[in-house]
């Protein structure tokens, strides 16, 4: 339904172009918007409602009925009679009820939209609804998720609309209290590069509207309508995954995940028994700091001992002690591939054994 604010906001205008007074009432004779206090003609807008008259002039006032799809919704009062103050009139009525029919689409397409991406719809019922709602069903389309640091912020969903507004291909939804969804219709051949940088405008207009903390995540593009909930899943995916091994990034794609992706589909027993295997009774965390900062720094060097040793600002025969001493304890030398591969995949499960156990589900 439209708010009253919006009722209130389109008679302003219109008054402040006609320069006559205008007042929707309800069928019940209650001031829903005005310009003007017109409480005396309540009770005549009450009998007006019940008779069968469209439009009537009743003692210095012009009355308008403002229907939706049959039914009557608002009473217009205007202040004024003539030829001209009804023409003024049936203007604003026209333009009200022009209003009421957008704004019941808008809703229709929000409630069809939220059911496609929970994947509640019949395969049927996507094509026909969308045939009904006028929205084109072989157009290429992409899912996107805006999360902000104390979850989903008030003014998120509303300042997403109004950035992403002027397209009125895209829809703005949510489906829960924690996130903004955009379904953002794609041009032919736009490469992920373009999405990317879509998602960094929005990003950073968002920052600059006061929301922090703000991550964004995106699935693959689809290219039918009925694919849309696939790629809101790959979205949701990619959230949590960017959240657990690329914490540094504020926007992931499903598609950069690698071997995170296939980790979080990970059993939680199968991970404890795998990190068992690897580091016996150990974990990671036991580890000093030293240990850690020579093992990642190892790893973003590509296993080069010289490089490595270099930016840890150490001498080479130092590295070799460390990677040694780390040898001996967990039966993995970090100079052979195998072992790295190993090694780095196990760190990576126990940071997702981390994340499972701390996450509020």
């Amino acid at each position: 339904m439209i708010s009253n604010q919006i009722l209130q906001n389109t008679i302003d205008g219109l008054k402040s172009i006609a320069r006559v007074e205008l007042c929707v009432m309800d069928v019940d004779g209650k001031e829903v918007a005005s310009t003007t206090d017109m409480g005396s003609s309540s009770k005549a807008a009450v009998e007006f409602a019940a008779s069968p008259a469209d439009s009537q002039e009743i003692q210095g006032y012009q009355y308008f009925k403002i229907f939706d799809e049959q039914q009557l919704e608002y009473v217009l009062v205007v202040n004024g009679t003539g030829e001209d103050v009804y023409t003024i009139g049936k203007m604003a009525a026209f333009q009200i009820q022009n209003l009421l029919v957008a704004y019941k689409e808008r809703f229709d397409k929000d409630n069809f939209i939220k059911n496609l991406l929970l994947d509640n719809l019949l395969l049927v019922d996507i094509y026909s609804r969308s045939k009904k709602l006028h929205i084109q069903t072989d157009v290429p389309r992409v899912v996107m998720i805006v999360e902000s640091g104390n979850g989903r912020d008030n003014n998120a969903l509303e300042l997403t609309r109004a950035h992403l507004g002027s397209n009125s291909k895209d829809f703005i939804t949510a489906v829960d209290e924690n996130n903004v969804i955009v379904v953002k219709e794609l041009s032919d051949g736009e490469a992920t590069k373009e999405i990317d940088k879509s998602a960094r405008t929005l990003e950073a207009y968002l920052q600059k509207e006061g929301i922090k903390d703000i991550r964004i995540a995106y699935g693959t593009v689809i290219q039918e309508i009925k694919e849309v909930s696939r790629s809101y899943k790959e979205a949701k995916m990619a959230l949590d995954v960017g959240k657990i091994f690329f914490d540094e990034r504020e926007i992931i794609a499903y598609s950069e995940l690698g071997i995170g992706r296939l980790i979080y589909q990970l059993p939680i027993p199968l991970c404890k028994m795998f990190i068992k295997e690897i580091f016996g009774g150990k974990s990671p965390d036991d580890f000093d700091e030293e240990t850690l900062t020579t093992i990642y720094k190892f790893f973003e060097n590509s296993l080069n001992v010289s490089e490595t040793s270099r930016q840890l600002f150490i001498h080479r025969n130092t590295l070799v002690y460390r990677l040694d001493k780390l040898q001996k304890s967990t039966g993995l030398d970090l100079r052979v591939f195998e072992d790295a591969i190993t090694f780095k995949i196990a760190l990576m499960v126990v940071k997702y054994m981390k994340y499972m156990e701390n996450a509020d589900f």
